[in-house]
């Protein structure tokens, strides 16, 4: 009987062991299982996450300010520009019949407009095969010079159309002469000399203009211009043609005459304009 109760006793304390080993086993895999297996939601996609923020309208979006700040400014400089006319002064070097000066000028009064000027003095001696004379006056002509060139940034080149009017006051005097012989078959007429004087003499005349000038240094510029000449008022002497007019150069066929200086001028800046190129936005 009592080993009975003993065996009976050893296999309940046997089972108490194995459930509570169990038990630990069991506690041990729940503990673990949230670690091993995890779960991800899906996520939600949006209104705004599905159409991106677009502009209403169908144009193309306008540049930024710093695209519109990178964009050069243009300057324009306005002022007067003085100068002298080297064909006349380099002249006087071979030539020993010709004195002369002229200053030249002009002033910028709009974009492509500029008001322009010139002021000489002239002393020439004309020797022809039957007369020779000697021209002493001044002159002045003033008009205006349209610039036909498109500049680029930074550049002051003009290429230019103008009109001038002119004005001239000058004397005359006949040195010598000979007499027109009709048949030279002997002789020629022999040389007489005069020195008579023709005074408070002039002439007034339309110019028109066609020039460059191209900037060689920093406010220098470089130039030259072509001349086509027509009288319009012409005072001359009793029996004496005035063939050369200070300003406007020979006459040929009695109202035509041509002309040309060849200037270098100094530009003296006034003031400026800025002028921001235009943004053109693509369609």
């Amino acid at each position: 009987m009592k080993h009975t109760s003993t065996s009976f006793f050893s296999i309940c304390f046997l089972f108490l062991l194995i459930s509570v080993q169990a038990q630990e086993t069991t506690k041990k895999i729940e503990v673990k299982k949230p670690a091993t297996i995890t779960t991800v939601e899906p996520t939600k996609t949006t209104k705004e996450q599905i159409i991106p923020n677009t502009p209403k309208t169908k144009n193309a979006p306008q540049p930024t300010a710093a695209v519109k700040d990178s964009i050069p400014v243009k300057v324009d400089r306005y002022g007067i520009r003085v100068g002298l006319d080297l064909y006349k002064i380099t002249r006087a070097l071979y030539d020993k019949d010709y004195k002369g000066l002229e200053l030249v000028g002009d002033y910028r009064l709009t974009k492509r407009y500029f008001l322009a000027a010139e002021l000489g003095n002239e002393n020439k001696t004309t020797a022809d095969d039957r007369v020779n004379f000697t021209t002493k006056g001044s002159y002045l002509k003033a008009g205006f010079d349209y610039n036909a060139y498109e500049n680029w940034l930074d550049m002051e080149n003009i290429i230019s159309i103008g009109l001038r009017y002119g004005f001239s006051t000058f004397n005359q005097q006949l040195n010598n002469y000979r007499i027109y012989n009709a048949n030279p078959y002997f002789q020629d007429t022999p040389i007489i000399n005069s020195g008579q004087k023709f005074n408070g003499l002039s002439a007034s005349w339309i110019e028109v203009v066609a020039g460059i000038k191209a900037k060689v240094f920093n406010n220098v510029f470089m130039g030259f211009s072509l001349r086509l000449n027509r009288l319009v008022t012409n005072k001359e002497p009793e029996n004496f043609s005035n063939l050369y007019i200070p300003g406007f150069n020979r006459t040929y066929d009695g109202s035509f005459g041509v002309g040309f200086n060849y200037t270098v001028t100094y530009f003296v800046p006034i003031y400026k304009k800025k002028i921001k190129p235009v943004v053109v936005q693509k369609k």
